[in-house]
């Protein structure tokens, strides 16, 4: 599903940004678009944790393999999580994880604004401030998210300009001010200027 704001977003910050118009042009063609539910989204954030893309998609395989559907239910009436390669962390992380979904208290999370949504996804184990960003571009699909705290695009705010230099926080907010209400489709294409390959989620 591609955003039904993503050509208003590009031709605003085409005309407000001459970076990113040219970076925008660079990249025809292509888009956001959300792939999965929600919680197998988040269950992949989790299983995806400081290891590399190549073992997490192993790490992957071998829970559809196991489990054949990545559901809450499929996850809490399993015992054999460990066997996929999974750390007793993350067996734990995905199950709580599980738990909210299972529970109800995941009901309504569409409805939420952005900040409030990132507190519900943070109070579950295993999610941070990050991996609920990460959550609410290509899951929720919610057009002004700008993750402070991603490499990529503090390096690609860096490139492109600070002339390579690192850039803080607040330089990003400053920058970035202009972009909105369109910062996520901003922070998607700057991706682009580094990786040409969209990451999915």
């Amino acid at each position: 599903m591609i955003p039904i704001y993503w050509d208003a977003a590009k031709n605003e910050l085409s005309m407000h940004d001459a970076t990113l118009a040219e970076i925008i042009a660079r990249h025809p063609g292509i888009s956001l678009q959300r792939r999965a539910d929600p919680f197998s989204t988040l269950a992949r954030s989790i299983v995806g944790q400081q290891i590399s893309v190549r073992a997490a998609d192993a790490v992957w395989g071998k829970l559809i393999g196991q489990l054949r559907e990545i559901t809450p239910e499929h996850i809490l009436a399993s015992d054999t999580l460990k066997s996929c390669g999974l750390a007793s962390r993350k067996v734990e992380y995905l199950q709580d994880l599980a738990r909210h979904f299972s529970s109800g208290k995941f009901d309504g999370w569409d409805a939420l604004e952005d900040g409030e949504l990132v507190k519900m996804l943070t109070e579950i184990r295993g999610i941070g401030r990050w991996t609920a960003e990460m959550f609410l571009i290509f899951q929720a699909l919610r057009p002004d998210v700008l993750p402070l705290d991603d490499l990529g695009l503090q390096r690609a705010i860096g490139l492109h300009y600070k002339g390579g230099a690192p850039v803080g926080k607040r330089e990003m907010l400053e920058i970035s001010e202009p972009w909105r209400p369109w910062r996520s489709v901003a922070t998607w294409y700057l991706w682009r200027s580094l990786d040409p390959i969209p990451v999915e989620y």
